[in-house]
């Protein structure tokens, strides 16, 4: 019995000491994450601009393409069942 209630004194202790620990931790971990922001090249107003146009006419052209695919697929479904009634 007096194991017992010394691994549950030790026990406490333990989680204390890794509370302690906790904001020590996530000091350093905010530090660390300043620093690797400093190091990011960020990229300019033009170059955002460029790539955001980019994206957006790639959007725009796959959007045409698709619908022209499904009125396709749809006039071909069209002319199959109208050709199957005759």
């Amino acid at each position: 019995m007096a194991k017992d209630k010394e691994l549950a004194v030790s026990e406490k202790e333990s989680k204390k000491s890794d509370k302690s620990k906790k904001p020590g931790r996530i000091a350093k971990w905010f530090k660390e994450l300043k620093q690797e922001l400093k190091k990011v090249v960020w990229p300019t107003r033009k170059t955002v601009i460029n790539n955001s146009i980019v994206v957006f006419a790639a959007m725009l052209g796959f959007a045409v393409f698709t619908f022209l695919l499904d009125e396709g697929f749809l006039k071909l479904l069209q002319f199959a069942i109208s050709t199957g009634k005759s």
